[in-house]
């Protein structure tokens, strides 16, 4: 068994190095003072969601929430850390849900993190208001200290602050007025440096722009009804926890394996405004992630990685053998299945120009057709041998064949 587009796609994997993805990192401190103005409703619903996320986020470190006529606090209050260990949680009216992410090599030592959420869009008819915070523990503290201090009334004879403090900044803070797509799935994508992190995704429905000028009550007609409020517009948050892996270190690494259920060219690399939307083109190739693992029969498997630390070889270049052998899980326990010949990764298969000092990545790809296997569920052992150095590791992904 071989997979039998594999070097068409070793090659597309390795040129994608050159065209890594890349775009601007969003926080609230980005482009301050020189962002273009949004209409008004846009900022309504900004400041809706950033209220919602500031309030979870207070509520994960022990700052209560100001009650209107409540006395306040003689003392500031003393924030809890923020702790990890809890499943994803969603509240709201809009089932919001963290379905995959992946781990892959970034720029200057950051790790870009694809990832999908899903979306009941029924609950969202006018479009999405989304926004995105990441916060690691030190930038939860600073938050919270910010927000306890300015519970406390100033003493009196006390001169009030001559402006507020400055919002502390997260390590991701973005917003996207978009549509959801059909079925309700979202990619996008961040970068992170390697560490421990709270992720919080709030989405609403887009509120309405305001009608023309012309077409609002005339301010003159006193017996003009007054403007209904406009219904509350359902709201979602969802927290969710991520471990992002350091890819810096010399050890032999690899990715997370995508397990695709297409692997798309495309006549350019994206430009960087845009991957943001498009979190699986690398360079000039579109993956389109499985995420749920289940393919037909006349489908094919394919799957994609990159490998880091791999040590040059005498020839200047890697010199990697990449092992695949399949397993099928059985009601009694799992059963060897097939293997692939073994994939090398060296000076007589990789193209003339890869040069891992030049910042190129090392890929490991397969394709599988998968007409040969038996409905049921499998577990793909992938082995990586760096020759080198000796060293090697395993990673195993799933994936379940269906009945025609």
């Amino acid at each position: 068994m071989y997979g039998r587009r594999v070097p068409i796609l070793l090659v597309a994997a390795v040129l994608i190095s050159s065209a890594w993805p890349a775009f601007a990192q969003r926080n609230n401190n980005d482009n301050k003072g020189r962002a273009p103005q949004r209409p008004v409703q846009e900022q309504q619903d900004i400041q809706a969601l950033v209220t919602l996320v500031d309030s979870a986020l207070m509520a994960d470190t022990g700052i209560p929430m100001p009650t209107p006529g409540a006395q306040p606090p003689s003392a500031p209050v003393t924030p809890k850390a923020l702790a990890f260990g809890a499943s994803d949680r969603s509240e709201g009216e809009v089932p919001v849900k963290w379905q995959s992410n992946h781990f892959v090599k970034g720029q200057s030592g950051d790790t870009y993190v694809p990832f999908t959420l899903t979306v009941d869009k029924a609950q969202l008819s006018k479009g999405a208001a989304l926004y995105i915070r990441i916060v690691n523990a030190e930038q939860a503290a600073a938050f919270a200290a910010t927000l306890a201090a300015l519970s406390v009334p100033p003493a009196p004879g006390a001169k009030p602050p001559q402006a507020a403090p400055a919002r502390p900044a997260f390590s991701w803070d973005s917003v996207h007025f978009i549509d959801i797509p059909d079925g309700g799935q979202l990619s996008r994508a961040v970068q992170l440096k390697p560490g421990q992190y709270v992720a919080f995704v709030a989405v609403k429905d887009k509120s309405p722009a305001p009608p023309p000028a012309n077409q609002r009550n005339n301010r003159n007609d006193r017996n003009a009804p007054a403007p209904a409020a406009p219904p509350a517009a359902p709201v979602g948050l969802l927290r969710h926890e991520i471990v992002v892996p350091d890819f810096g270190v010399p050890d032999l690494k690899t990715s997370s394996v995508i397990v695709a259920q297409a692997v798309e060219p495309l006549n350019a690399p994206l430009p960087p405004d845009q991957q943001e939307s498009n979190p699986y083109v690398f360079g000039p190739m579109r993956i389109v992630p499985s995420l749920d693992g289940k393919f037909s029969k006349s489908a094919e498997l394919s799957v994609i990685f990159w490998i880091y630390g791999a040590k040059d070889a005498a020839s200047g270049k890697p010199d990697v053998v990449v092992d695949y052998a399949f397993h099928q899980r059985l009601g009694e326990g799992e059963k060897y299945f097939n293997k692939t010949a073994p994939q090398p990764l060296n000076a007589e298969t990789l193209p003339p120009q890869f040069s891992i000092a030049a910042g190129h990545q090392l890929p490991g790809s397969l394709v599988i057709p998968l007409t040969s296997f038996p409905a049921g569920d499998y577990r793909l052992e992938i082995k990586v041998t760096d020759k080198p150095s000796g060293s090697q590791l395993t990673q195993s992904v799933n994936f379940t064949v269906l009945p025609v």
